[in-house]
């Protein structure tokens, strides 16, 4: 199925579903389960999934333009949406025959929500040094015990990625692993709701694994294969989510102030505030940011998808730039606004809850600037 086409789902989606979803989903810090079902039903939730397991076969850029679409109906739909999509590629990369019909197959029918578990409180930003070990019981049974923090989607996936130690005492101090781990097994523990300032709809839940079994079936490629997960399906797909989404935001944001100038006139003279000089500029100036960081994020994602020499600095320079835009996108249009707009509970005042996340989602936006200088001098991305 093209673009266009799965864009428009999104579209209707966002603007049916996602929307009025956000209106509960904020207030009572709710997972956006209509939304999700209605991604599901739709089988664009099989996004990345290859066409050989029955799924779309499409990568970074439908990636980016999708969360893109979903985020201007609600973040959460966004980022809930792209975790399940990033967890996918990461199962997709090198899957075996049993992974593929186990996980690829239903997640392209709908019918299997995944994500990532990779965040741990003790590493902060540094989600690529998990301390969660992998205890090898025979060369083929596992035990993992550890606590994953902010795992979207938390509760409700159906599987979780999760990134732990090397699976043996002989691993290198920096060789990690990918396993799967099935919402039923036993031992899973999660923490109380999700209660966040924004993205109040991701269910962004604290995992506690308490001596989960896990079958040498469900490591993902090598054992201490994470770091290689890491630099080629995680970041990529990870950064493009985010960045689609946060630019979905911004567009929103960028929608209502407009709404609110064409509308609005002064009572003592009749004029419309659309007539000011002064806000014609500040809207013009707020248009360009954002579709230069559009241009951006759609630039870097390409290039990504064609394996460009210079994709890595475009996707994390993407993220770093759509954080800037969708943060002072948001801030001006509520100056705009005025008083309408700094009401409680206001659609800008989720938006901006919502948009400042941007900057603390890890990778955080000092440490992607970090990153490019050292891909810009030839350092270790990593030498932390």
């Amino acid at each position: 199925m093209n673009l266009e086409t799965l864009i428009e789902k999104a579209a209707v989606i966002s603007r049916e579903v996602a929307a009025p979803e956000a209106l509960t989903a904020d207030r009572d810090g709710m997972w956006v389960a209509s939304t999700m079902r209605a991604l599901q039903d739709s089988k664009l939730t099989g996004l990345v999934v290859p066409e050989a397991q029955g799924g779309l076969g499409h990568g970074l850029l439908a990636l980016a333009r999708i969360s893109e679409e979903l985020g201007k109906g609600y973040s959460s739909a966004g980022l809930c949406f792209g975790m399940h999509c990033v967890g996918t590629a990461v199962i997709a990369a090198k899957s075996t025959g049993w992974q593929k019909e186990q996980y690829l197959v239903p997640i392209a029918e709908g019918k299997h929500i995944t994500t990532l578990a990779l965040s741990e409180i003790g590493t902060g930003a540094h989600f690529y040094f998990p301390q969660t070990p992998l205890i090898a019981v025979t060369e083929e049974d596992f035990l993992v015990t550890g606590t994953k923090s902010f795992v979207t989607n938390g509760g409700h996936a159906d599987s979780y990625v999760v990134s732990t130690l090397g699976a043996s005492a002989e691993a290198e101090a920096d060789q990690f692993s990918c396993i799967l781990v099935d919402s039923n097994m036993p031992g899973l523990e999660w923490s109380s709701p999700w209660d966040g300032l924004g993205m109040r709809g991701n269910s962004s839940l604290t995992l506690n694994l308490n001596d989960v079994y896990i079958p040498g079936r469900n490591i993902l490629g090598e054992k201490g294969d994470q770091l290689w997960y890491i630099f080629n399906v995680v970041a990529p797909y990870f950064l493009m989510t985010m960045a689609g989404t946060y630019l979905g935001i911004a567009e929103a944001a960028l929608i209502e102030g407009k709404a609110s100038l064409a509308k609005r006139s002064y009572a003592h003279n009749g004029s419309g505030l659309a007539s000011v000089g002064y806000l014609q500029h500040k809207l013009g100036i707020l248009w360009a940011n954002v579709e230069r960081t559009r241009r951006l994020v759609y630039h870097a994602a390409q290039a990504g998808d064609h394996n460009d020499p210079n994709a890595m600095l475009l996707l994390l320079s993407a993220k770093a730039e759509v954080a800037h835009c969708v943060v002072d996108v948001v801030n001006e249009v509520m100056t705009l606004a005025g008083g309408q707009g700094y009401q409680h509970n206001s659609h800008l005042g989720m938006l901006m809850r919502d948009a400042r996340a941007a900057h603390v989602m890890s990778p955080t936006t000092d440490l992607l600037y970090t990153w490019m200088g050292r891909i810009l001098l030839d350092q270790p991305i990593f030498s932390d």
